[in-house]
């Protein structure tokens, strides 16, 4: 791209630019699953299947509009359409807040996973686009950047319910505030000259040979997504906590997950992936188990805690692996398996609801650590020569 050869802006400030949008991304989508118990149980008065049906919502505006996202991008330069998800996704978070009937609930959480997808996608699309001024790779940064700003927002939620504020206020203060955000980093963000489109398939399925790192993938991404829409719920209904104590759970889960990718690389050194990703399916075991068999506060904190560790650095390794198929080309490949760990992270959530509906969260938290067992069968035949 002639603007990415001589770019009229420095590449430290696109990268920052860049970095910023990623920091909107994690902390208004932590900042919507943090207040998911109130939300639920005192806004809208919903039993658990009929949240969990809702939130069917999230995942089918996402996909539906998945092909015209990718249409956009090949149309317009990706800063636009990011500062545009930007834009929506904080607008469709602040009126989240303010839904009070069933039916506007669904329709908003439709167009926040579109509105997620159009930001998510576009600002990957720009980090690619900005990782080539760099010789050193500085990909993973921007993901850890929103890790970070993740804990950031469900920080912010537990001082918001500490001091009680209503969940409306609080969550249409966060979308101005990263609205404003928004459009004070666009001007720095790098113009993306758009590629001719071209005909592919919207999804790749992995081979047989990928067909492991795929389900590892789906496994790990749904205990994730399972975590962040569930743990706080958990910790009022089957812990019965106070409600103070509701965000609690989501904070130590994604404390642990940054810990757990901030200490990964060393991890592997000692360990190799193959290893970690074994043990890692322990942790995701434990975890669900001591939640699970000692319903206090602690032990249920806990076991999140463990949880998040197991997953923090599951998916880059397995990524990583998939890059490296013989049987696929790297980028194929690792959207392949993508493809499918995202089914996991979008619709095993939602189930959640019913089988809690029909039994109890504890049973449906048993079924989900059933996954763990899933991703240590996976891990145990990986070779790593492969």
């Amino acid at each position: 791209m002639d603007q990415e050869a001589a770019p009229a802006i420095s590449p430290r400030k696109m990268r920052i630019a860049n970095a910023v949008f990623f920091f909107i991304s994690g902390y208004g989508y932590t900042t919507w699953t943090s207040r998911i118990p109130f939300i639920q149980q005192q806004q809208l008065h919903l039993n658990k299947a009929q949240f969990g049906a809702a939130l069917f919502a999230l995942p089918i505006g996402l996909i539906v509009t998945l092909p015209f996202t990718s249409r956009l991008l090949t149309t317009f330069s990706s800063n636009r359409i990011m500062l545009i998800g930007a834009v929506a996704f904080n607008c469709m978070l602040a009126l989240l807040g303010y839904s009070n009937m069933y039916w506007q609930f669904i329709i908003i959480l439709f167009f926040f996973g579109s509105s997620r997808n159009f930001l998510n996608l576009s600002t990957n699309t720009q980090a690619v686009g900005v990782q080539k001024f760099y010789n050193k790779s500085i990909i993973t940064t921007f993901h850890g950047i929103w890790s970070l700003a993740g804990l950031a927002g469900v920080a912010t939620s537990w001082v918001m319910v500490y001091f009680n504020i209503p969940t409306n206020i609080h969550l249409l203060v966060v979308s101005i505030g990263l609205c404003i955000f928004s459009f004070l980093a666009f001007p720095n963000t790098l113009h993306q000259k758009p590629e001719p489109h071209e005909r592919k398939p919207i999804f790749i399925l992995p081979d047989k040979a990928l067909l492991k790192f795929a389900l590892i993938c789906f496994a790990t991404m749904a205990c994730e997504n399972v975590m962040y829409d569930w743990s706080g719920i958990y910790i009022r209904e089957a812990v019965h906590a106070s409600e103070k104590t509701v965000t609690n759970g989501p904070l130590f889960f994604m404390v642990c997950v940054a810990i757990g990718r901030f200490i990964g690389d060393r991890m592997i050194g000692r360990w190799g992936i193959k290893q970690l990703l074994i043990n890692s399916s322990v942790l995701i075991m434990s975890g669900f188990a001591v939640a699970i068999l000692f319903p206090n506060v602690v032990a249920a904190l806990a076991g999140f805690g463990l949880v998040g560790l197991g997953v923090s650095c599951i998916v880059p390794l397995v990524y990583s692996m998939a890059g490296k198929s013989k049987t696929m080309s790297g980028g194929p490949a690792i959207a392949a398996v993508s493809t499918i760990g995202y089914l996991g992270f979008l619709f095993v959530p939602p189930f959640v609801g019913f089988v809690a509906q029909a039994a109890s969260l504890q049973w449906a938290f048993g079924v989900i650590a059933l996954l763990g067992l899933l991703i240590f069968w996976m891990a145990t035949k990986i070779r790593e020569d492969e």
